[in-house]
């Protein structure tokens, strides 16, 4: 099993985007508590939208897991 996914997601453009996303469900989080709905819209939902961006480019930009034609 581990032979067909030897990374296991170990790369820049994965940890940065999990980071993001992560942080965009803290705020989200926060501003609920808060009641603050324009921060959880713009804070939660439109970072975490931000943090798949940052990580797809990271990986078309070599930082990222190769893709394989066959998986495609």
């Amino acid at each position: 099993m581990s032979a067909e996914h030897e990374s296991h997601g170990n790369t820049a453009a994965a940890w940065t985007a999990v980071t993001i996303i992560m942080v965009a469900f803290l705020i989200g989080a926060i501003a609920l508590l808060v009641g603050n709905w324009p921060l959880f819209w713009i804070g939660s939902v439109g970072l975490t939208a931000v943090g798949g961006i940052v990580g797809k480019v990271m990986q078309m930009m070599g930082m990222g897991a190769p893709v394989d034609a066959a998986q495609l």
